[in-house]
């Protein structure tokens, strides 16, 4: 790694003002984000929403119609062999993994492009593909274990910058502590971990910043802890014995009442477990929850207020920009002279990702 991405006077990546389009169909609306070494950073959004076109165009896969990119110092369209090996690739799907190979083939094949790769056995052993399963036909593995092979192919050149897509994806609760604990190991090292993810626990576990996109632009960007200090706080609690549906109710409305507008006491993932919407956690909304248990014999075993999870603030976030907004800022860019094909480079929309 260049002294000045170790140090921080230069970014692992630095994406500036990044618009792309195909046909009419604007996809990147001036995206901009910067990625520090070290750094877990994710890439949020719904499907369509730009991420898989924002990952190409870093990975230099595709060019942007307008806007900068720099991975490592360079523009990644024009980087050399030497520049690619310092980046590593997860993608979806096993593109060019000749399915009759074992893992253990198909790694230490991949090992042999690199300089100074890593122990083929230790990191196979690191992503959990040890004894029969290393000498399994790809093929005849599970999508998780596909999986699996995917990250090593990642890690195996000991990359500067890991490009991980949906890492996490089928996997089973133990490989997934797994691969959390090493891309925490990835980031201690110094490396630059950049992966999407639709499991939204996953990401405010691991990362270090994110960003969420809807529609082709990025509507929130910080660490996990800011994103969800800004949502609406809200009052939740976990009884020893569930609620009755006319408790839940009256509960409610007994709030409803103290508050001056409508409240719902709703469940919240589990047995037992309760939010309050429609009012703020103050100390006397506590204590008359606390008061109203005490009356009917019901223990709180569990009571915390906050700004919500990532998965709520994410969902609040998504398609806060308008329609007329959007297609303002559109009408905005062709005026500016925005390729409406993306004719500068890329392919077009749906063509398979070559594995590098």
């Amino acid at each position: 790694m260049s002294g000045a991405v170790a140090d921080g006077t230069l970014a692992a990546i630095e994406v500036a003002d990044l618009r792309k389009s195909y046909a009419d169909r604007h996809v990147l609306r001036g995206l901009s984000f910067r990625v520090g070494a070290g750094e877990i950073f994710a890439l949020l959004g719904p499907n369509g929403a730009g991420k898989t076109t924002t990952v190409e165009i870093i990975e230099g896969y595709r060019r942007p119609d307008r806007g900068e990119v720099r991975v490592l110092g360079v523009d990644p369209a024009r980087a050399g062999r030497a520049h690619r090996a310092r980046v590593g690739l997860m993608l979806q799907g096993g593109g060019g993994i000749d399915p009759r190979m074992t893992a253990r083939e198909v790694v230490t094949l991949h090992a042999r492009f690199h300089a100074d790769p890593r122990n083929v056995d230790e990191l196979l052993g690191l992503v959990g593909l040890t004894g029969p399963t290393a000498r399994t036909r790809y093929r005849r593995l599970s999508g998780g274990e596909r999986q699996r092979v995917g990250l090593a192919l990642a890690l195996v050149g000991r990359p500067e910058i890991a490009i991980l897509d949906e890492p996490t994806a089928g996997l089973d609760v133990e490989a997934r502590a797994a691969t959390r604990d090493l891309l925490a190991s990835l980031r201690a090292s110094g490396a630059t971990v950049v992966l999407t993810s639709h499991d939204l626990a996953d990401v405010e576990r691991l990362a270090d910043r994110l960003a969420i996109l809807d529609r082709g632009r990025i509507v929130a960007i910080g660490a996990p802890e800011e994103l969800t200090a800004a949502s609406f706080p809200i009052l939740r609690f976990r009884l020893a014995v569930p609620l009755s549906e006319p408790d839940r109710l009256a509960f409610g409305a007994r709030l409803g009442e103290a508050g001056g507008s409508p409240v719902a006491v709703e469940p919240d993932s589990g047995a037992g477990r309760y939010r309050v919407d429609g009012l703020p956690p103050t100390p006397a909304v506590v204590a008359m929850l606390a008061s109203w248990c005490e009356a009917r014999g019901a223990l709180i075993v569990e009571l915390r207020t906050g700004g919500g999870t990532l998965e709520e603030r994410y969902l609040e976030l998504i398609g806060t920009a308008g329609d007329e907004e959007l297609a303002e800022a559109d009408d905005a860019d062709d005026a500016a002279g925005a390729p409406a094909g993306g004719s500068r480079g890329g392919a077009a929309p749906g063509r398979r990702r070559r594995r590098r």
